[in-house]
């Protein structure tokens, strides 16, 4: 048995950032751009907010946000949330960015003190009011954050990793552009690609799989397997990065519809 609805409208293809200011002017009028300071250095942060301002999204920027992020991240952007009050939160990076856009989304609407929220059981649910909507933008082809409703934050003191998730934290529209990910050293692409591989896989043989989840999973694996080593020989290739970046949304939407084993 299986019960879908894609919650999360896809826009993919080389260039697709272009339309970030468009897309988010749909949504709300103020925007606060999470991200990281890799990004800042690649450029892309300063070219989203210009395409965001150029549509007249007013715009704030938390670029603070470190790998496997934590309370401290959360709580530092919601700092930034909290006096700026956006409509629209947009999340440029890896996975680490959207995690803590949505961690910020699911404080700053239910309007809890952060301690309050993070509680010892595995994935914290029952949100009660509405989240804002969200952009994802994924500079990294390895997680697929950008169509699932699960954060993953450590807790800053224990360092305990910690799910929090609800239906509807998964952002409302994702824009895959396979430009973005061509700054991303040979390393890191290659550990990226190995996550979206071993997250294809594990949903493809986890007990809880579905037949919708499986029909990601092997498409995923298709994409990935063919484009991985030439991505890594061509590292412009932009044919090649779209397949990553495609292949691991897939894996990320079989992890969404299944689980992982």
């Amino acid at each position: 048995m299986f019960d879908w609805q894609l919650r999360t409208r896809l826009i993919v293809g080389a260039g697709v950032l272009a339309q970030v200011g468009e897309r988010a002017r749909e949504l709300g009028s103020r925007a606060l751009l999470v991200t990281d300071p890799g990004i800042v250095r690649a450029g892309h942060a300063a070219r989203t907010e210009a395409l965001l301002q150029k549509a007249g999204v007013e715009t704030a920027v938390f670029a603070a946000v470190h790998e496997n992020p934590t309370t401290d991240d959360v709580e530092a952007c919601l700092e930034i949330a909290r006096q700026f009050r956006p409509e629209v939160l947009i999340a440029l990076g890896g996975g680490s960015a959207m995690d803590t856009a949505k961690g910020t989304n699911f404080i700053l609407t239910n309007g809890g003190p952060l301690p309050d929220f993070w509680v010892a059981s595995p994935v914290r649910r029952g949100f009660t009011s509405p989240l804002l909507p969200s952009i994802a933008i994924p500079t990294t082809a390895g997680t697929g954050s950008e169509v699932q409703c699960h954060a993953l934050i450590a807790d800053a003191k224990t360092h305990a990793k910690m799910a929090l998730g609800e239906k509807g934290a998964e952002p409302t529209i994702a824009l895959l552009d396979p430009e973005l990910t061509v700054s991303l050293p040979q390393g890191v692409t290659a550990n990226v690609g190995i996550d979206a591989l071993v997250h294809a896989i594990e949903t493809a043989v986890t007990k809880s799989r579905t037949p919708l989840s499986l029909l990601f999973s092997h498409e995923a694996f298709r994409l990935l397997s063919a484009s991985f080593a030439l991505v890594l020989r061509e590292p412009n290739n932009l044919e090649a990065r779209e397949g990553m970046l495609l292949g691991s949304t897939w894996a990320g939407l079989a992890i969404e519809y299944s689980m992982l084993g």
